[in-house]
């Protein structure tokens, strides 16, 4: 839990993304997706603040998130606090392990640097350079792989081999320290107790499990998750929104059986292609290899099939929610990288303008969090299933009444004791009862949340006895698959993945030239950017543009778009109205900057439509990706687009093909869409079969029946 490096690795394909990235940031921050927080102060890096449209992106990101996988996976979710005290932090690893290296310039203390940073982006600089052999690329791809996995005499010994300097000065670099990533905060008014902003939101879902467990009806297995905000003090935060100090987390623990981690949806998943790139293929320098999962958890390249089926999950969200699949790579972490108790972990990692970023890490994790917790609290954090067949259990320990006598003798450290005790195999207990026996005494040293310390225990109270039981249920720790996803550098993805510059439209109109005194438009030099976002996780799903500003003067236009927007906010849409006095093609254009999918364009013959029989009044919808329009009936505008945006299979081909490319009369495709002309035609046709005296008179039966 306490690996708090997050690896960046160069690559060639990140290329056209870092050549858009400057329009791209101009956009962002003209449109006020996201900007520096505080920035009227100066700023404080490693804080970002969403504006309007970012924040909408970022919800819906979580929303398609919690409908990918809580819902569609059944999952169950928390909501922890933000401040944990130290002893929670302490067990887990955190207060003495969750640090980074720091180097500072011996000549200005002022000046410092992440360690496996600057070593990677040396490692990167010498692989750039064009002398750089094929051998020599080979041994910096190894070194810039292992960058964040060395310890600091590796690094020391690195940065010698290298001759690594002060990036600035030249001057020669400190050893590196460790450096505590997590923010340090008292509680109470006294400040006796020490807390933390937490590192990570996993810890708050282990220390619920047993109620959530309790919640779910003792079945396993299951899965919980939670969304939320964590903060780590970053020694070198920058580049956006990829190393944040605080930042959005959302993350899943699914808890198994040790033995059983087979998925039962795993053959959903299974025929997916990936981009893997195992440990073995790192440390030989050697490209991705690409095979479906089934071969891999086959290969035991992933070790199970409920680690895999949660990495294909994760590649379908992020395809999903709008990055590019050839853009995606599974990364196998390192031996050396990966956390003792750790059974496979693998990172997936977004191409982008910086090379490979890591955004998901995927971990099989065993039960380390749930033992340590429980070992902290003497809470059972434990799951029960009952056997096909009893099952006979030997066990040695203390008596029933050494137990006893050991409760008396060592009082509130009798449940520290006698943990210790059962956690002993039987040869340990033996040697220590030899002890005890040669010398009257044994000593015992019991280390855990209330520190450490060394008991004298009389040899007659360690007595212990052999016993058989014969077992119905078995108990056990379960194991656990930790998906954690990084909100913000998924993200930045979508941002570079969706962005593009067009030409200007067709049907756009030349921009009038600024009369004299009018305020400039700050959009007025900036390039026609498009963010394709999906409509899932678009802003807004679509605007309203009257045509332009004669139609806002008609009297009927107000009661027609207040009616259009109250038929939007039932079906649970975001959108805009634009009325300003800018064309309709800068209209369209401000749209597509905002990645608005869908433009409901209201015109001349929408108002005589709607002024004639507000029925059958129809307006334009025009789509963002192809610019391409169809006209549809103004009354159900607003669930076809609500259609359009959702997991429904209507598409825009579809709708296309059905209102644009037959060239049908408006009227006539309203009839289409809302059954009545089916309606009509079986009506007719049994009229022609029956022939009654009256066929309006049975006409009307037939339809006041209906």
């Amino acid at each position: 839990p306490c690996r708090a490096a997050m690896p960046i690795t160069a690559s060639s394909g990140s290329a056209a993304f870092a050549k858009a990235r400057p329009d791209l940031d101009g956009l962002i921050k003209r449109r006020f997706f996201y900007r520096q927080a505080f920035e009227i102060y100066g700023g404080v890096a490693g804080f970002y603040t969403y504006g309007p449209p970012g924040a909408a992106v970022k919800q819906n990101l979580l929303a398609l998130w919690r409908k990918h996988f809580v819902i569609e996976e059944n999952l169950m979710e928390v909501d922890d606090t933000n401040i944990m005290p130290h002893d929670v932090l302490f067990t887990s690893g955190h207060v003495e392990r969750f640090n980074d290296f720091i180097v500072k310039d011996s000549s200005d203390a002022n000046r410092f640097w992440r360690a496996d940073k600057l070593l990677e982006e040396v490692m990167e600089a010498k692989m750039a350079d064009k002398a750089c052999t094929p051998e020599q690329k080979v041994e910096y791809q190894k070194v810039h792989a292992q960058a964040d996995a060395y310890s600091a005499e590796q690094l020391s010994q690195v940065f010698a081999q290298y001759g690594i300097k002060a990036p600035e000065s030249g001057a020669e670099l400190t050893p590196p320290e460790e450096f505590n990533l997590m923010f340090a905060t008292p509680i109470g008014p006294s400040g006796m107790i020490q807390g933390y902003l937490r590192p990570e939101t996993a810890q708050g879902i282990f220390l619920n499990f047993k109620f959530c467990l309790e919640q779910n009806n003792y079945a396993m297995p299951f899965g919980i998750a939670q969304v939320g905000k964590a903060f780590r003090n970053e020694i070198a935060p920058r580049s956006g929104l990829i190393r944040q100090r605080e930042f959005t987390q959302a993350e899943i623990e699914y808890f198994v059986h040790p033995q059983k981690k087979a998925h039962p949806k795993f053959a959903a998943v299974g025929s997916l292609q990936l981009e893997l790139l195992p440990s073995p293929q790192q440390l030989a320098a050697q490209p991705a290899v690409r095979m479906s999962l089934a071969e891999a958890v086959a290969a035991g390249t992933v070790a199970n099939e409920t680690l895999g089926f949660f990495i294909g999950r994760t590649y379908q969200f992020l395809v999903r929610a709008g990055c590019k699949a050839e853009h995606i790579r599974f990364r196998q972490h390192l031996p050396d990288e990966m956390a003792h108790y750790a059974c496979d972990c693998w990172d997936a990692e977004i191409e982008m303008s910086l090379g490979w970023v890591e955004c998901v890490g995927i971990a099989d994790r065993s039960a380390y969090d749930l033992t340590v917790h429980a070992k902290a609290t003497n809470t059972p954090l434990i799951a029960e299933e009952p056997f096909e067949v009893p099952v006979k259990v030997e066990r040695y320990g203390l008596s029933k009444k050494a137990a006893a006598a050991l409760g008396k003798s060592f009082k509130k450290d009798a449940k520290r004791v006698a943990g210790k005790l059962d956690e002993m195999s039987a040869e340990e207990l033996k040697a220590l009862k030899a002890t005890a026996e040669a010398e009257g005494k044994a000593s015992l040293t019991v280390s855990d949340c209330g520190g450490s310390d060394t008991f004298e225990i009389a040899n007659e109270l360690l007595v212990f006895e052999a016993t058989t039981t014969i077992m119905h249920v078995e108990k056990y720790t379960p194991n656990v698959i930790e998906p954690s996803f990084g909100i913000d550098r998924i993200l930045t993805a979508i941002y570079e993945h969706t962005y593009s510059v067009r030409a200007k439209e067709g049907d756009a109109p030349e921009e009038p030239p600024p009369k004299k005194g009018d305020k400039k438009d700050s959009t007025a030099d900036a390039k026609p950017g498009v963010l394709a976002f999906p409509p899932e996780v678009a802003p807004y799903k679509c605007v309203v543009l009257p045509l332009d500003m004669r139609i806002v003067r008609e009297c009927e236009y107000a009661g027609m778009r207040d009616a259009l927007r109250a038929t939007l906010s039932e079906q649970g849409l975001q959108y805009k109205v634009d009325e300003s006095g800018a064309s309709i093609g800068k209209r369209y254009a401000r749209s597509d900057e905002l990645g608005i999918p869908f433009a409901i364009t209201i015109d001349e013959d929408c108002l005589k439509q709607f002024k004639a029989d507000a029925a059958s009044a129809t307006a334009t919808l025009r789509e963002r990706d192809s610019t391409r329009q169809v006209r549809l009936p103004l009354s159900t505008i607003a669930q076809t687009v609500a259609q359009l945006c959702s997991a429904s299979s209507l598409t825009w081909d579809e709708l296309d093909a059905d209102f644009a490319g037959t060239g049908a009369d408006p009227k006539v495709a309203y009839l289409k869409q809302m059954g009545v002309e089916e309606a009509l035609s079986a009506a007719v046709t049994a009229l022609a079969k029956e022939k009654p005296a009256d066929p309006m008179k049975w006409l009307s039966a037939r339809f006041a029946a209906l």
